[in-house]
């Protein structure tokens, strides 16, 4: 298929998937993602580079926006809240669902780790989409939520190099090189934001396109991912940029409308319908096992820190897919996988993405005004 007809029909289904969100009140990622299952499955359409490349790009943009909305006095103030929330978070799907492919499944024990790092996650991307879209990510339970996704996916990230990236000099490099771009980024932002700001085009964003770019880059040559390194430099970036929020607000606008579809539609294009009929009770079952799994984990300390919103913390903490994807591909590129354990995990992952978040939002969601007007009395 031709790049130009891909690109129509991608426009196409994108466009309507959010005219979709909109008529049905669902976060755009889900209609994005089921958008992808349906070109995937019943229209032709296949991925190319320039897809991948923006899909990936797409990814960590949205993992450092991620990170700027973090509110650090909150995560000092709350850190043993977020720390409990999002570190049980990990660690009890990431035990369940291990052990469940290594002695039920009898997987390898690689394979089993695969699993249970696959499923450990909480999607930063998926909550940070969901937090915008209701306007949560000005209240104090949207900070808190979107600091525990944090840990959970720290924990997630620490795993997966522990277990299987071995340490060399290009990861270290890799971590050295972002660790500088992050502080000299920061460091020059204010005079280069008062010299170069509010032009049409706009080079703060470039500049901060330009770092992640790097982190990229630096990460591949690695052998590791740039999501932790871009949520980080998202954090740090987080006082600064909450003093100009216009610059903000239209970097938003480029990821929301240019780059995130393409990534929420290349997720629902790796499900592979016949692949996942002819394993779905392993399917359900690990979708079943992840969701009581961080039902067991995150909603008794929801109910002690945030009780009104126990249920919509703990469904928005159960969502996955960056990280889960990453790991599932991580596994398949390296041989720890066969392609019917690659199908059943990242399947499972997208729906991580879609059956928690339509719920959440559905019946759960918080009343945005009522909680700004709680917070400032």
């Amino acid at each position: 298929m031709d790049n130009l007809v891909i690109a129509v029909v991608a426009g196409g289904l994108i466009l309507f998937a959010s005219m979709t969100s909109a008529e049905l009140g669902l976060s755009v990622a889900i209609t994005e993602i089921l958008a992808g299952v349906i070109a995937g499955n019943f229209l032709g359409l296949h991925t190319t580079p320039w897809i991948d490349f923006l899909a990936g790009f797409a990814g960590i943009v949205l993992t450092f926006l991620a990170g700027t909305e973090v509110d650090a006095d909150l995560l000092r103030e709350k850190w043993k809240e977020s720390v409990l929330i999002g570190g049980f978070s990990f660690l009890v799907p990431f035990l369940v669902c291990m052990a469940f492919a290594a002695w039920v499944l009898h997987w390898s024990s690689q394979a089993a780790s695969i699993a249970g790092v696959a499923l450990s996650t909480t999607s930063l991307a998926v909550v940070y989409a969901v937090l915008v879209e209701t306007g949560l990510t000005e209240t104090r339970i949207g900070k808190l939520i979107m600091a525990s996704t944090f840990v959970t996916d720290f924990g997630t990230a620490m795993a997966l190099t522990l277990l299987f990236i071995h340490p060399g000099p290009l990861l270290a490099v890799f971590v050295v090189v972002s660790a500088a771009v992050i502080i000299l980024v920061y460091r020059v932002s204010p005079h280069f934001f008062q010299r170069y700001g509010d032009r049409v085009t706009e080079p703060e964003i470039k500049l901060i396109f330009l770092a992640l770019f790097i982190m990229m880059l630096v990460a591949e040559l690695g052998q590791s991912h740039a999501v932790l390194p871009a949520f980080i430099f998202g954090l740090v970036m987080a006082r600064f940029l909450a003093t100009h929020r216009n610059q903000l607000r239209r970097l938003r606008v480029v990821a929301f409308a240019l780059l995130t579809p393409f990534f929420f539609l290349k997720s629902g294009m790796n499900v592979s319908l016949p692949a996942v009929a002819a394993n779905l009770g392993w399917l359900a079952l690990f979708l079943s096992l992840k969701l009581a799994a961080k039902f067991i984990g995150v909603y008794p300390l929801a109910i002690r820190y945030v009780q009104r919103y126990a249920w919509y913390t703990t469904l928005l903490m159960s969502t996955g897919l960056t990280f889960g994807t990453i790991s599932s591909l991580y596994g398949l590129n390296a041989g720890i996988l066969d392609k019917a354990q690659f199908s059943v995990l990242v399947t499972t992952v997208i729906a991580t993405a879609v059956v928690p978040t339509f719920f959440a939002q559905r019946f759960f969601s918080p009343k945005v005004e009522l909680e700004k007007e709680v917070e400032s009395v």
